[in-house]
C-alpha cells in the first residue's frame, strides 16, 4: 500500500512537470510572434540613408534547376548606380555558364565576369569560389548571394544603405520561399519561414545578431581581412553562420535587412528531403549545441500531445492542443506571413502541423551523429570543420553539373 502511494505520488508530480513545461513552447509562440511585430514594424516605418556605394556581388553556383534563369537575371535589374556580378563554377561544362553567357547578351549594361575554377583551400568548395571571386572582385562592399536566390530591383540600396556607418559589419537577409509542387520543397519552405526566421527573430531581440543567413550576406573587404578571409572559414560547414558569428566577434555589427530576398525549394524525393532536413539540423547541434539543445522547450506539437494524454480532465487536455493550434498559427502567419511575406506559409498553412511533426523526428535524429551527406558527398563534422569520407561519392556527385 505505501508502495502504491509513493508511485502515485510520484505520477502525480511526473504529470503536473509536464503540464508545466509544455507551457514552454507556448510561451515562445508568443514572443515570437512579440518579436516579428516590433522588428518589421520598427524596419518598414525607417528611412532609407541614401547611401550608394560601388558593389561587387559574389555568386557561387553549380548546376540549374526550375528558375535559375529568373534568379540570375534578377540582380541584372538591380535600381543601383555602379555594381558588378562576378559567377564562379567549379567545372567549364556546368550549364549554369550557359545561363550566365545569355545574361551577357541580354543585359550588355551589366558587368558581368564568368570565372571557373578555384584553389582549394577547404573542403567547402562554395567558399574556395567565393575567395576567388573576392581576390578579383573590384569593389570593397561583397554581396554574397546563392545561386538560388531572387532579389527585387531595390535589393542592393537596401543592403548597402547600412554600410554609411562604420561599425556595420555585415548585413543579412530573410528569404521568402518560391517551392515547387511538391510535399517535401514545400515543407521546407513552410519551415524556414513561419519557424526557423521566429528563432532569428528572438536572438536578435534578446541578444543581437551573432550569425548570418546564407541567402544574402553583404560585406567588406575591409571586414573579410579581419577574419582571417574566407581561407579561414573554408572547410567549416556553415560557412554562413560561421562569417556572420566572426565578424561580430571582430567587433562589426550584423544586422538583419527589412528587405526579404526569395530562395527556390525545388521538387525532391523522400530521400533528397530527409538528408536535407538532417544535414540541416545537424549544422545548427553543431554550431550552437546548447541553442540546439534548447529547442526542446520550442517544440510545441510533441508538448502539446504528451500534456493532452497525461491531463487530468479531458477539457485540459484539449485546452493544451487548441493552445497549440491558435499560438502556432498566430506565430507562422505573423513571422511568415505578415513578416517574410511567404507565398507557401499563406497558402497551405495547414501543412503546420504536419511539418512540425516531421520537424521533430528530424530534431531527435540529429541529436546525436556527425555525418552529413552534400552534394551527393558524405562528410564528416568535427568541430564545424568538414572532412570527405573517403569512397562515399555518390553517383549523385558522379553526375553531370546540371543534374538535379
Amino acid at each position: 500500500m505505501t508502495h502504491w502511494l509513493a508511485s502515485s505520488s510520484w505520477y502525480i508530480w511526473w504529470r503536473y512537470a509536464v503540464l508545466l513545461v509544455a507551457l514552454a513552447p507556448l510561451a515562445y509562440y508568443i514572443f515570437s510572434s512579440l518579436a516579428a511585430w516590433r522588428f518589421f514594424s520598427r524596419e518598414r516605418a525607417r528611412q532609407l540613408q541614401d547611401f550608394t556605394p560601388p558593389i561587387s556581388i559574389l555568386k557561387a553556383v553549380r548546376g540549374v534547376d526550375f528558375a535559375t534563369y529568373e534568379n540570375y537575371a534578377s540582380f541584372c535589374r538591380q535600381d543601383y548606380p555602379q555594381y558588378e556580378i562576378l559567377f564562379a563554377l567549379n567545372e567549364a561544362d556546368d550549364p549554369a555558364g550557359i545561363i550566365v553567357r545569355r545574361l551577357m547578351r541580354e543585359f550588355p549594361r551589366c558587368a558581368i565576369r564568368l570565372l571557373v575554377g578555384a584553389e582549394e583551400l577547404g573542403s567547402n568548395r562554395k567558399v574556395n569560389k567565393l575567395a576567388r571571386m573576392a581576390g578579383e572582385a573590384r569593389y570593397e562592399i561583397v554581396a554574397l548571394s546563392d545561386g538560388d536566390v531572387r532579389v527585387g530591383p531595390n535589393y542592393l540600396r537596401e543592403v548597402a544603405a547600412p554600410f554609411c556607418d562604420q561599425r556595420t559589419g555585415a548585413v543579412t537577409s530573410f528569404y521568402a520561399g518560391i517551392a515547387e509542387n511538391n510535399l517535401g520543397a514545400q515543407l521546407e519552405a513552410i519551415g524556414a519561414a513561419s519557424d526557423f526566421f521566429a528563432g532569428v527573430l528572438m536572438a536578435d531581440w534578446m541578444e543581437g545578431m551573432h550569425f548570418a543567413l546564407g541567402a544574402s550576406i553583404v560585406t567588406t573587404k575591409n571586414w573579410l581581412g579581419k577574419i582571417g578571409g574566407f581561407a579561414a572559414i573554408a572547410d567549416m560547414l556553415a560557412d554562413d553562420y560561421e562569417l556572420g558569428r566572426r565578424i561580430a566577434a571582430a567587433g562589426g555589427e550584423v544586422l538583419l535587412s527589412r528587405e526579404v530576398v526569395w530562395t527556390m525549394y525545388p521538387a525532391q524525393n523522400l530521400r533528397g528531403f530527409w538528408e536535407h532536413q538532417v544535414r540541416w539540423a545537424r549544422t545548427v547541434r553543431l554550431c550552437r549545441p546548447f541553442s540546439y539543445a534548447g529547442l526542446i522547450f520550442t517544440h510545441g506539437l510533441p508538448w502539446a500531445l504528451l500534456a493532452f494524454f497525461v491531463a487530468p480532465g479531458k477539457w485540459l487536455g484539449w485546452s493544451y492542443l487548441a493552445a497549440y493550434l491558435a499560438l502556432r498559427f498566430v506565430m507562422a502567419w505573423t513571422v511568415g506571413v505578415w513578416g517574410v511575406r511567404d507565398d507557401t506559409v499563406r497558402r497551405k498553412a495547414w501543412l503546420i502541423p504536419l511539418r512540425d511533426a516531421v520537424n521533430f523526428v528530424v530534431w531527435l535524429t540529429s541529436l546525436v551523429g556527425k555525418r552529413i551527406v552534400w552534394g551527393g558527398i558524405a562528410y564528416t563534422v568535427e568541430r564545424g570543420r568538414m572532412a570527405p569520407i573517403e569512397g562515399t561519392r555518390t553517383a549523385a556527385a558522379k553526375a553531370a553539373p546540371g543534374a538535379p
